[in-house]
């Protein structure tokens, strides 16, 4: 159970941008994204962690879907995003991230710690860094 915790913990962390900072509104985001690449702290994610899972986005909700079911907010302002937990494992939880839409691609770099907001997509050495690269479904 504590590994479940743990993992959506570090799936719900969205975002990291350092090259490409533009504003975007939410309505781009809008759809359901599956992950096809995902790290922690530098280390590679084997795809069968995330095979089944899928993020939704509609506006500022997001509903991700995992072993469980999470729900909240998303904030979105000059390439970064702030994550609310309203319900599931991640309830009251803030994650800060930075995220950027190229090619078809959703790429979200997470601060599962909150505190402050990646300056790159780059996760190795920074152990509660969460990067996820999504494609809509």
């Amino acid at each position: 159970m504590r590994s479940k915790s743990f993992l959506y913990l570090l799936l719900l962390a969205i975002g990291c941008t350092g090259t490409k900072r533009a504003s975007m509104s939410s309505g781009q985001l809008n759809g359901i994204w599956v992950p096809v690449k995902q790290e922690f702290a530098g280390a590679a994610m084997p795809p069968a962690v995330y095979a089944k899972q899928q993020l939704i986005i509609r506006d500022n909700i997001y509903i991700f879907n995992a072993e469980s079911e999470d729900k909240g907010k998303l904030q979105y302002r000059d390439g970064k995003m702030d994550i609310y937990g309203r319900e599931g494992v991640n309830k009251g939880k803030h994650f800060t991230t930075i995220y950027k839409l190229e090619n078809g691609e959703l790429t979200v770099c997470y601060d599962l710690s909150g505190k402050t907001y990646p300056e790159s997509y780059d996760t190795k050495g920074k152990p509660m860094f969460f990067l996820s690269v999504y494609r809509k479904k």
